[in-house]
């Protein structure tokens, strides 16, 4: 009876199913073309058909003209750096709302830094270049500071709803024991948002990864230049060359998809229990 059950409950819903294999596909088939014409030569672009040639010199020719190593370096201390600071600061920040949303003041917090959210990048890009100009910050620490503060909004959203489903009595035993406010944070709350931690650290890696806006407005030095902007200074050698052009999308998109295939499992976690609470 009880196997019955299980599987009457179990049952494969076809038609999900098969919605979530054609929307794959708006992913797997744009994939499948990048990778076959990064592997070309530029006379076979622009089909679906694999090469008759491989053409793994691409990869070496897209390196040597956007200077990936420089790049890249610039890339991983921009978004490792980003990504430290804004779970350090912005999970602090996000415990001290939860725990107070009681007050007004919080609360106002609150729906301050979510509504910031909503306002159009547009909008502050002229004053957020002009300010980080005139104090200096146009560099990779000014980029590093703008990620951990603009995505304070996303990030609170995110970690107080769980922040509030840990049980207080957990701090109040702590207290009762002499532990202080800083202490409860870093040795029962942090450790308790792996999940979040998780989630809040890939998304900051995607944006300041992948970002092309902000280190098109803030860094002024070539040297600091990231890989979208590398990419964008080299976008004319590669108006007829489309073989190297795939092949410098994939290498910039690789360290990207290897974090997220070892982090996917939290990430998941951390979405989803922080979608039901």
């Amino acid at each position: 009876m009880k196997d019955k059950t299980f599987h009457k409950d179990h049952r494969i819903n076809w038609w999900l199913t098969a919605l979530t294999v054609v929307l794959s596909l708006t992913v797997l088939v744009p994939l499948y073309f990048t990778i076959v014409t990064a592997l070309k030569t530029p006379a076979e672009a622009g089909t679906f058909s694999l090469p008759t040639s491989w053409q793994w010199h691409n990869f070496a020719d897209a390196s040597a003209k956007v200077d990936y190593p420089r790049a890249a370096l610039n890339s991983a201390i921009i978004t490792v750096a980003a990504v430290v600071l804004t779970l350090l600061t912005n999970t602090f920040v996000a415990y001290a709302v939860a725990r107070n949303m009681d007050k007004r003041f919080f609360r106002f917090l609150y729906y301050f830094f979510i509504a910031a959210m909503f306002v159009p990048f547009p909008v502050v890009m002229l004053p957020i270049a002009k300010q980080m100009g005139a104090w200096h910050l146009d560099n990779q620490f000014g980029l590093i500071l703008l990620y951990m503060t603009l995505g304070l909004g996303t990030n609170l959203f995110i970690a107080t709803g769980f922040i509030r489903s840990i049980p207080p009595s957990l701090e109040e035993a702590a207290r009762v024991d002499g532990a202080s406010t800083w202490k409860i944070f870093w040795k029962i709350i942090f450790p308790l948002m792996s999940p979040i931690n998780a989630t809040i650290g890939i998304l900051t890696a995607l944006w300041a990864w992948n970002d092309f806006l902000l280190p098109l407005i803030v860094l002024t030095d070539q040297s600091n230049q990231t890989i979208p902007l590398a990419q964008y200074v080299f976008s004319s050698q590669f108006a007829t060359n489309y073989p190297m052009a795939f092949s410098s999308y994939l290498m910039a998109m690789a360290p990207i998809l290897i974090v997220y295939v070892f982090a996917q499992r939290w990430v998941v976690s951390g979405v989803m229990r922080g979608a039901v609470k």
